[in-house]
């Protein structure tokens, strides 16, 4: 009887899952994910493109042009491949997600036992993709709205133009786009409209706080007064960048 309900609940799922997925009219892949140093290491992201179009989605790098039939960022999904820690195995799962960050398929999580890197996390990232495959997906040419959806947020970020606020006598100005945060095994990835990673931003023991990176420079992220500050130090003077982001 235990069995049966579990085997239900399992097609329920990815019953549910399969008709999110063909909402969406392609998938955009990341050049490098974060528990890898350098781009496409181990081809990891060329061997995401060609399993997404086994599956049967139309796919792009994040990092080339995409054609004009597919400018509305919230019609498409966004790749992630996430790495579990685990002794004397790779385990590697999949996550596609919407404009705002949104998980709208999980995978299975794909193992591998072999011990060279580029094997192990090829074995497992294609293990990752049987279920993916199992989607069957097909886009049903439904038109999705860029409304953001109705989530609980701890801190509301205002949408507004970004600006530089300088301490330290220092007055000019800088204007940021708009960021979105898209969560990730450590923290978030605070993605522009193009979609390209500016910020990333990692977990501290404070919701109101996260260790950043932009570029090359590190800093924190920190929230006054229900908006978000990127603050690092240049030639020992202290900037205060605000940032606006929805999460």
């Amino acid at each position: 009887m235990k069995k049966s309900l579990v085997f239900l609940l399992i097609l329920v799922v990815s019953y549910s899952y399969s008709q999110s997925v063909n909402d969406y009219k392609a998938v955009i892949i990341p050049v490098k994910y974060d528990f890898l140093k350098t781009e496409n290491q181990y081809r990891l992201t060329t061997m995401s493109k060609f399993n997404l179009n086994k599956a049967g989605f139309e796919a792009f790098y994040s990092k080339e042009a995409i054609p004009s039939d597919y400018s509305d960022r919230c019609s498409l999904l966004y790749m992630d491949v996430v790495k579990e820690n685990a002794f004397l195995m790779t385990k590697l799962f999949v996550t596609l997600k919407d404009c705002y960050g949104k998980i709208i398929f999980q995978s299975a999580v794909g193992k591998s036992k072999e011990k060279q890197y580029e094997t192990a996390y090829g074995e497992a990232l294609n293990k990752a993709f049987e279920s993916v495959n199992e989607l069957q997906y097909k886009y049903n040419g439904t038109i999705n709205t860029t409304m953001e959806p109705e989530v609980t947020k701890p801190l509301a970020a205002p949408v507004v133009l970004a600006q530089k606020v300088v301490s330290d006598s220092v007055s000019d100005e800088k204007e940021m786009d708009l960021l979105y945060a898209q969560p990730t095994a450590t923290g978030f990835q605070l993605i522009d409209s193009s979609p390209k990673v500016v910020m990333k931003v990692f977990k501290t023991s404070s919701a109101e706080s996260f260790i950043a990176f932009k570029g090359d420079i590190k800093g924190v992220l920190i929230a006054k007064n229900n908006q978000w500050f990127f603050e690092y130090y240049e030639n020992d003077k202290l900037y205060s960048e605000k940032i606006t982001v929805k999460f």
